[in-house]
């Protein structure tokens, strides 16, 4: 496509300077975002690859109770509001390298009635950036498990229920429903919610506040209220802090999809159906004001540095170290655990040992 560009570009030279001059600016600034976007995409791999840790040396650590491979959260950053901030930070940088294009490389198919050829082909469809901030999520969701499952004693890991709490909610002050979202996953995930003993000693009355605004009853009513909510004092707002937005991403990935193929590109008559594509064009125009917001609050590189690199436990993992602090309750959890205790740990031992023989 830029090639194509340019070549425009060098037709129209000869003819008239001035839109010469016009379209190099243009394709300046085009260069420029699209370096921009190559960047993002080699931050991802780079996060990518500083995140694979092994999960199996730190549950030996968590079993064997020997010095900690990792620091955990607490000891990098205590205070709600702070963490609440650096989580907006990545996510508005996630959301930065996001494109237009990539929604519509994601969702749109070729119009069967247009002879035209796309500007793209299946094998072309490019949304490296998109799946990133979805990895993402899932990432904060295991890592809020994980640093709720691995302390060994059941007042630290209250301490670290209700440290959670605590930045959801000001995640929720802030307007970043995607970080909330993914702290209630987090917190919500089975071997977490299982702890029973340990959910009795924290302060859980903020969580199922938290809870009730993320509930996906009503097609998740309570939180698109919120939204357009955030979304109001974002247009009204006099101060950077106010203007932030950052949705639920996954469903707004799902609203989109569900209208691009809930809604035919054509009437019954042949025409396009253009309510259709305006909505999708609000929904997408919606998202690219949100995303365009710089973020107002100051970074802290050991924080973010956790965030994208700490290793985290698989579900497998987190079920054993859910078992390992509270002890299985019936038979099936008795047999799972000591099914994951040979399978995760047997093979941690034969890690081991083969680091030591060529450590030797």
């Amino acid at each position: 496509m830029v090639g194509l560009f340019k070549d425009i570009i060098h037709r129209i030279a000869p003819c008239d300077e001035a839109y010469w001059k016009t379209l190099s600016q243009v394709l300046q600034t085009l260069n420029q975002k699209l370096a921009a976007i190559a960047q993002g995409e080699e931050c991802i791999v780079k996060v990518n690859a500083s995140s694979v840790s092994s999960i199996s040396d730190k549950l030996v650590a968590f079993k064997t109770k020997s010095p900690p491979i990792q620091k955990e959260m607490l000891s990098i950053c205590n205070d709600p509001y702070t963490l609440a901030q650096q989580l907006t930070y990545i996510e508005l940088e996630h959301l930065s390298h996001i494109g237009p294009e990539e929604f519509v490389q994601a969702f749109v198919q070729k119009d069967k009635l247009d002879s035209t050829q796309p500007c793209f082909s299946e094998q072309k469809k490019k949304t490296t950036n998109l799946e990133a901030y979805v990895r993402w999520f899932n990432r904060l969701c295991y890592l809020v498990a994980t640093e709720i499952c691995m302390p060994a004693k059941k007042k630290q890991r209250a301490q670290v229920i209700e440290f959670f709490i605590d930045v959801a909610r000001e995640c929720f002050n802030i307007g970043n429903f995607n970080s909330l979202m993914a702290i209630i996953s987090g917190m919500n995930m089975s071997p977490v919610s299982r702890l029973k003993k340990t959910w009795g000693k924290a302060k859980t009355a903020k969580f199922f506040i938290l809870e009730h605004q993320m509930d996906p009853t009503g097609n998740f009513y309570n939180y698109r209220t919120a939204l357009r909510g955030a979304a109001h004092r974002s247009q009204t707002a006099n101060s950077n802090r106010e203007k932030i937005v950052i949705p639920f991403f996954s469903l707004l990935i799902k609203d989109i999809y569900f209208l691009n193929e809930g809604c035919a590109n054509r009437l019954p008559n042949g025409h396009v159906h253009f309510a259709k594509f305006v909505e999708l064009a609000r929904q997408v125009g919606e998202f690219m004001t949100w995303k365009q917001m710089e973020c107002p609050f100051e970074t802290d590189r050991s924080i973010l540095h956790y965030l994208h690199t700490a290793p985290i436990f698989s579900e497998d993992g987190l079920y054993l170290a859910s078992y390992e602090s509270e002890s299985p309750e019936n038979q099936v959890e008795k047999d799972r655990w000591k099914a994951l205790r040979s399978n995760i740990l047997g093979k941690t031992k034969e890690l081991k040992e083969l680091r030591e023989h060529h450590g030797s």
